[in-house]
């Protein structure tokens, strides 16, 4: 496939996206699959509650039907399209358990995690046993060199799926946020994608699209929230991307939004344990931090896109 053609892929998965808002969201607040939130959370999002959720299905879809076109040329895609599908029936049944059933956990977290496990490793044999993906680690601004992480290899591509997935979970927890940062995260890696000719180039491309069409329904005010089944799915997704083109590390640069959603989450709940009730952020994750000192949703959404816009660039000048 020359290269302007990977604006088909990103076409489709749009239309896709485009088309299934108005059928799937009418479907999902007839059934009452709400959002609920916190009462002693950011106190704007009260009103938020009602608004359908399990959205994520909408370019779960549409990223599914599209890189379907291209499996049989791409063979490459289907750890990735593995991943992300994974990732997301993990979140579906989480959040079917929490708004359908009404089972306010919804999965045990013990369950949640071994479901996360078992998808990673399925990940991982077939990567090592079925592809010819090389393990070793492209090291940004160093150019050409790579490092064997010999017997972590496996211990860290654990560490990096999984972490990656719960990041980009919190992340997702204003209207269109999540969307809007891995917009920018899937254009980078559709770029290195493409400039390299890894073969993964049509599930990145029409990931870029079927955001774009989900943004349509998701950003402010929100006609519907992505849900687990999104967030963990987008996770899948970049996870299985870096671990295609080896850069993992590069998501120290480009997914650094997510990093610090993690991180605001640990250091509050360890310094809120250690210091017996006193807190370092107004709440975690963090965008919820800058609700409370003032900032409306668009200007956290736009400035933290914005930042990612850029990171991405750097990434770039650092392969």
């Amino acid at each position: 496939m020359t290269e302007y053609k990977m604006v088909l892929p990103v076409l489709t998965a749009f239309i896709v996206s485009v088309v299934l808002g108005p059928i799937i969201i009418p479907y999902l607040r007839k059934l009452k699959m709400g959002q609920t939130e916190r009462e002693n959370g950011v106190q704007s999002h009260l009103k938020k509650a009602g608004t359908p959720t399990m959205g994520g299905i909408i370019f779960l879809l549409s990223t599914v039907v599209t890189s379907l076109f291209y499996v049989k040329d791409y063979p490459k895609i289907i750890p990735v399209l593995f991943l992300t599908l994974g990732f997301g029936l993990i979140g579906f049944w989480d959040d079917y358990l929490k708004v359908v059933l009404r089972r306010s956990d919804g999965l045990l977290a013990w369950q949640k995690m071994l479901c996360q496990l078992v998808v990673t490793g399925i990940f991982a044999f077939y990567l090592m046993k079925f592809t010819d993906v090389s393990m070793t680690i492209k090291v940004p601004f160093a150019a050409g060199y790579e490092i064997n992480p010999g017997f972590l290899t496996i211990p860290l591509l654990f560490f990096v799926v999984i972490g990656t997935v719960n990041g980009v979970n919190f992340t997702d927890g204003l209207d269109g946020l999540a969307s809007s940062v891995t917009i920018m995260v899937a254009t980078f890696f559709s770029v290195v994608a493409i400039g390299t000719k890894s073969g993964i180039e049509p599930i990145t491309c029409a990931v870029v699209g079927a955001l774009m069409g989900f943004l349509l329904f998701n950003v402010y005010p929100a006609k519907i929230f992505m849900g687990d089944t999104g967030s963990l799915a987008l996770g899948g997704f970049v996870a299985g991307t870096a671990y295609m083109l080896q850069m993992p590390l590069f998501l120290l640069i480009v997914g650094l939004i997510y990093v610090v959603e993690v991180l605001s989450v640990m250091i509050q709940v360890t310094y809120f344990k250690i210091s017996h009730g006193k807190r370092i952020f107004k709440m975690a994750p963090i965008h919820h931090h800058f609700e409370l000192c003032g900032w409306s949703e668009t200007r956290v959404v736009a400035v933290f896109s914005i930042i990612t816009a850029i990171l991405c660039l750097i990434a770039l000048l650092a392969l």
